[in-house]
């Protein structure tokens, strides 16, 4: 009787055993598939607008019956893509330099200081990166349509600034904080003041922060479409904007050039992203912020 139960007992715990390994393998498998599929729908959509930019013709087949550059060169006319790089980089550049020139002193000031309303202040700095931008851009643009900015390169500007600002403050606090204070006292003992602190004190620390978050943002603002958007003026579009207009504005173009035109601003922001990938570790930016004792 003995031998029976305890055989019995056996084969319950080698079928729980195997049931317990079952699970987990199964939703391994599951979500491995389900990002193959994923991964593999992503690759074709790139590969087919791809293809049909390089393409002569492409009806019914696998692959075009020829290939030519013809397309880029009337994407480059057509279009002009030359006045909407430059204006991409200038709206990239101004709202990466006014980002880290207001929002490294201002995350300096939230690591440094505890003052009442300081979550709270955290907190207004993390709507503009929660909400949706079409939420808060549509009034932003009839204030700016009300002040004559909106249609401006400078309106374009101000528009990215809003989430881009916010990101800096919240990326540099934490790099701000992991910085021992004594270093900035031992440095005022020695009669620096506050720029020289900075200069040759902070700065060095603070490099690998200020460019982590200089690149993602940067990256940010070329992807940009809401704001941009709904700001922009026929002489202030970016790449992405103007990528929009081409796809869905009236007339006819040849879907060919409008393709050719997605690869470049596909090339643009990949560039960017990898040379950001390059200096940054996305593990690393995980914003902690310390819970200091509000003042009473």
């Amino acid at each position: 009787m003995s031998t029976t139960i305890t055989t019995a007992a056996g084969a319950g715990a080698a079928k729980r055993k195997t049931s317990t390994r079952f699970w987990p393998r199964a939703w391994n498998f599951t979500l491995y598939a389900l990002m193959a599929v994923f991964l593999a729908n992503v690759g074709l959509m790139i590969a087919t607008v791809a293809i049909n930019s390089f393409g002569k013709v492409w009806r019914g087949t696998w692959l075009p019956q020829g290939w030519t550059l013809n397309w880029y060169a009337d994407a480059w006319k057509e279009f002009q893509l030359y006045d909407l790089l430059i204006v991409t980089f200038e709206v990239m550049f101004a709202v990466v330099l006014l980002s880290v020139l207001l929002g490294v002193p201002a995350a300096y000031a939230l690591a440094r200081r505890d003052f009442r309303g300081k979550r709270w202040l955290l907190f207004l700095f993390l709507l503009p990166l929660l909400i949706p931008p079409i939420t808060y851009g549509i009034p932003l643009a009839t204030v700016m349509y009300q002040w004559h900015l909106a249609g401006t390169i400078w309106g374009v500007i101000l528009a990215n600034l809003i989430p881009a600002l916010p990101f800096v403050i919240l990326v540099m606090t934490p790099f701000i904080e992991q910085i021992d204070p004594n270093l900035e006292s031992a440095a005022r003992v020695f009669g620096a003041r506050t720029p020289q602190i900075f200069l040759y004190v902070l700065a060095p620390l603070l490099a690998p922060g200020i460019l982590a978050a200089a690149l993602l943002v940067l990256v940010r603002t070329v992807a940009m479409f809401e704001l941009t958007f709904l700001t922009a003026g026929p002489d202030s579009q970016t790449l992405v904007v103007a990528l929009y207009y081409a796809m869905f504005a009236p007339g006819v173009r040849t879907s060919q050039s409008v393709d050719a035109m997605a690869m470049v601003y596909m090339a643009v922001t990949l560039v960017w992203l990898l040379v950001a990938l390059q200096f940054v570790n996305p593990t690393q930016l995980v914003s902690r912020v310390k819970d200091h004792p509000q003042p009473g």
